[in-house]
């Protein structure tokens, strides 16, 4: 690194990357050793060192002797970190450049293992541990689920017919062009003369789940309640086939549990459901996708209630919830390419739009996204007038508006928001959506467009993070 590439530096903010340090007598050894773990646990990234909050360099005359502390540090931690000394006159800067861990493996410091929350050091939690740790596997598609078997159990066990039906290919007029195709799509994994089914194939593709010992467990649960607590169960039912071979038909028996209610149009009457089928169908295959199948226990969960549809998978989400519209990451990227490409789901990043589209169009209540300590929980509501809506669920709605306004390429304004929630231009609906605007501006979930405009009614908003 240069000081021409150090003023570049400079000009980004304190992130997961990049850390500055005054430190301009001195810097405790142990609390580098313990930073320098964290970087590496986190993929890596620089400590500068004489450069303050401000990004303002300041100078340091801390670790004069710099091979001695890389030496120190590589004895230490079994790192070898790149360390550079600038100057800007007679200022001088020490940048530490902390390479990423070994896949698989997370570093400690007197046994334990660290990472940064915000300006502090704190320990990982076993779950991500465990994550790291099993960074060395295969991934859970290509493990296999069942092994050693003929090319006839392969067929009897997996419904092929679905597979080609659904990737829009004619089936091969034999066994062996059959199983060549599954081969190669890593459905199943040819052994010399025997093969074996992958997770990937048995999960979406299997006749029968209780087949596949360890799978049965992630077969979909769809449960129907009397009013909108546990209390009483209306209906229990689990699936027992694979996802791609069950999708269509479980999206159709969800909706027949959904309420109904009658609508005219064109003086015709029209049974119309209480929450839009395409949204459903996006958030189940989505609930799918981000599943954490290492999950032991848990499964994808269709909830009905009087008022809500609650749709539940295992695990954290690797994103944050409000960062859903417009992000992807999926946990399970060679599942989630294959559903795409067998048209269950959507592209990448536009499910949740979709989903959006359909419930505002609908003028339901935002999307209510929980993360709990085992499971991510997504629910939506049946229609309820503005009035009805508490603070938060105005604040959700008037921040997921926002989003969903910017991700197409426009800007959420004053009259948008109430047109998405189906207000009359009455001035009472009118201060009541501004006052709802205005909190979610204060909350810093929205941002004025052009803040020098000082007219409300012609603002524009964009999300925080755009």
């Amino acid at each position: 690194m240069n000081f021409d590439e150090l003023k570049k530096l400079l000009q980004s903010p304190e992130n997961e990357q990049i850390e500055y340090k005054e430190a301009k007598a001195q810097y405790d050894v142990k609390k580098l050793m313990k930073y320098c773990v964290a970087f590496a646990n986190e993929g890596g990234g620089k400590l500068v060192f004489g450069v303050n909050d401000q990004r303002k360099i300041i100078g340091t005359q801390a670790f004069k002797d710099t091979g001695a502390i890389k030496s120190k540090i590589l004895d230490k931690l079994r790192i070898l970190v790149d360390i550079v000394e600038l100057q800007d006159g007679n200022k001088r800067i020490v940048v530490f450049n902390i390479p990423a861990r070994p896949r698989g493996t997370a570093l400690h410091f007197e046994g334990a293992y660290f990472m940064r929350s915000g300006e502090e050091l704190v320990p990982m939690s076993p779950d991500q541990l465990q994550r790291i740790f099993e960074e060395g596997k295969p991934v859970f598609e290509f493990q296999r689920a069942i092994q050693n078997i003929t090319a006839d159990k392969v067929v009897s066990l997996l419904d092929v017919q679905s597979y080609f039906d659904l990737i829009n290919i004619p089936l091969p007029k034999t066994q062996s062009a059959i199983l060549d195709r599954l081969n190669r799509e890593k459905l199943v994994i040819k052994d010399n003369a025997h093969y074996s089914i992958t997770n990937l194939g048995a999960i979406l593709f299997a006749k029968n789940l209780n087949d596949f010992e360890w799978l049965a467990r992630k077969a979909v649960r769809l449960v129907v309640y009397d009013g909108n607590s546990k209390l009483q169960t209306i209906r229990d039912i689990t699936g027992i086939k694979g996802y791609a071979v069950a999708f269509k038909s479980l999206i159709q028996y969800v909706m027949g549990q959904i309420p109904t209610h009658e609508v005219i149009e064109e003086a015709l009457r029209k049974q119309v459901h209480q929450y839009p089928k395409l949204a459903i169908r996006e958030l189940v295959a989505n609930a799918l996708i981000h599943q954490d199948f290492e999950s032991r226990g848990n499964n994808v969960m269709i909830e009905i209630y009087d008022n809500r549809i609650e749709i539940s998978n295992p695990g954290k989400p690797i994103i944050t919830p409000d960062r859903f519209i417009d992000e992807y990451q999926s946990r399970n990227e060679k599942l989630a390419d294959l559903m795409r490409r067998l048209h269950i789901c959507e592209e990448k990043g536009s499910g949740i739009d979709k989903a959006l589209i359909e419930i505002e169009a609908d003028k339901l209540p935002a999307l209510d996204i929980r993360v709990g300590e085992t499971r991510t929980i997504v629910s939506m509501q049946a229609r309820k007038s503005f009035d009805d809506m508490n603070k938060s669920e105005r604040i959700q709605a008037c921040y997921q508006h926002c989003c969903l306004k910017y991700v197409m390429g426009e800007m959420m304004t004053n009259q948008s928001f109430r047109e998405r929630l189906g207000i009359l231009n009455s001035k009472a609906s009118i201060d009541a959506v501004s006052r709802t605007i205005t909190t979610t501006l204060e909350k810093k979930m929205i941002r004025l467009n052009a803040p020098e405009n000082s007219s409300k009614r012609y603002a524009k908003y964009i999300p925080y993070w755009s």
